[in-house]
Order: structure tokens, then sequence, then C-alpha cells
């Protein structure tokens, strides 16, 4: 017992010299010089916000819904071959080789973790066909859960005109994601390796999301960063009998910002945010 209480001494800790040098030169209320989109939810209620319906460049926050659509059409064993789209992928990615095989839990560990482009590009390939016929299935998803200001062009998130969403849509399609176990747990983990089937390669993930093993009762989820997105996050924590969402659309510093709104959120008063009206996030439908 004095050794699990000595560990979440450790634990808290760590968390709090995180938050404490990631915003120590900061303002001193992170809603000062905020992103320039954001929402805040807590136990399903809108916290606070700032321009959460308005239409930005998601970066990487789009492989939420690609892994979403991959854990719904295919079996988690399944092996992949690596296509040559994938193989040649440009910005973020692990340094897949065309014709690897690897399962597609693998491949979903290396997008959501490291946000590999080459592995997300890899399993679109393989549930789709191609590229052009998994952006119609993750467009008719993002119908189905009624995200009414989502579009994708895509599967990675790279920047381009037609391919937007809103950090209310973002929060809607996250918790849908999270109700796949699988999808829970790898956005949970620190670090992992991964292995080819067909050779003796291996690849080292490490979690960009900073917030997980450092931030308390951060279970998730997932970083993004492009010249047009700027740094975008979707985290979530939990801590007793609260969890906090919390998108982030174009910081300067989401590492600064993100301990701050998310300490804001755990410190604010319950009865506040319950009874503020017309502030619960709509259920989605359509699954």
């Amino acid at each position: 017992m004095k050794i699990f209480s000595s560990l979440r001494v450790l634990t808290l800790t760590a968390g709090i010299l995180f938050a404490a040098v990631c915003y120590a030169d900061a303002d001193s209320s992170p809603f000062v010089h905020p992103p320039s989109a954001y929402l805040i939810q807590v136990n399903g209620h809108t916290y606070k916000e700032r321009n959460a319906h308005i239409r930005r460049p998601p970066a990487s926050l789009t492989k939420i819904m690609t892994a979403l659509i991959v854990m719904e059409m295919c079996k988690l064993d399944e092996v992949v071959v690596v296509s040559r789209g994938a193989a040649r992928e440009t910005g973020s990615r692990i340094g897949l080789r065309r014709g690897e095989r690897l399962t597609v839990r693998d491949l979903l560990a290396a997008t959501l973790m490291a946000s590999a482009n080459d592995a997300c590009r890899a399993l679109a390939d393989h549930a789709c066909g191609n590229q052009r016929d998994f952006v119609v299935q993750m467009n008719a998803r993002a119908r189905a859960l009624q995200l009414q200001n989502t579009r994708f062009t895509n599967a990675c998130g790279h920047d381009n005109a037609g391919l937007y969403t809103t950090a209310h849509d973002l929060a809607l399609l996250t918790e849908k994601a999270m109700q796949k176990p699988s999808f829970a747990e790898l956005v949970a983990r620190k670090e992992m390796r991964i292995r080819t089937l067909n050779s003796k390669r291996s690849y080292y993930l490490r979690n960009k999301n900073q917030l997980i093993g450092r931030y308390p009762g951060a279970i998730g989820v997932k970083t993004g960063t492009t010249p047009n997105a700027g740094q975008c996050l979707v985290a979530i924590a939990e801590r007793e009998e609260r969890k906090v969402l919390l998108v982030i659309m174009h910081a300067r510093n989401r590492w600064r910002v993100a301990p701050a709104m998310l300490d804001a959120a755990f410190a604010a008063d319950s009865a506040d945010i319950e009874e503020n009206p017309g502030n619960t996030m709509k259920a989605t439908v359509g699954d």
C-alpha cells in the first residue's frame, strides 16, 4: 500500500511539473490569448468554447475518422500489404516499404500514436482498394454522424481547400471513436513496437500526444499539425467522476494552453457547468 501511494504521489508530481513547464510564462488565464477555435466539454456539457462551429483544417485529427472507419470495416488481425501510394506518402511517417505486411492493429497504432501518414494510407488502401473510395466512406460516415460542417478529401489530413471540420464536430467524432475499445486502448498508450510479418523490420512508436503519461488522468486522443491548420489537439482526461474533452484548433503552443484549459475544467464548479441552458452536446445518430 505504501508503494502504491508513493507511485501515485510521483505520478501527480510529474503531472504538476509538466503543466508548470508547459505554461510557466503564460498569462494567468489560458483564455486570454486562446487558440483560434476550441471546445471544452465536461461530462457531456460545454464548459467553454470559441468558434466551435467555424470550419477549419483539421490536419491529422482527420485520422480519428480514418481509424473509426477502418475499425468498422476490417478485423484487427487482418494482414495489410503496404501499397505503392502508402510507401510514397509524405509528411509524418515511420518509413514503411512497399510490399511489407503488417496487421491492421499495428498500422492503427502507427496511425494514432505516431500519426504516420504511410500507415494511415496503407489502411485506407486496404479497406477500400484506394484512397478515393475510402474518402467517399469517410464523408458518408460524417453525414451519418450528423457532422454537418465536416468534409474530407484525404485519409491523412494533408492541407486541402476542401478538407475542413469544426471543434464541435471533432468532439462528436471523438466520442464515437472512443466507444471502440481498441481505439481507446491505442490512444492511451505512451509507446510500443510493431513488427512486419514478412521481414525482420520493426518500428518503435512513441505517442505524439505529450499529455499521455505526463498530465494526470490523460487517456488520449490525437495531435495534428500542418501549415494551414496550425497546432491542433483533441485531448481527454478523467479524474474521479469528471471527464474533460478538449478540442484545440490552430493554437500557437498547444502544450502550453492544453494543460491550463484542462486544469480550469477540472477546477470548475459542477453546478455552473450543468445548469447552463442549451450547453449539452447533442447525441449522434445514424450508427
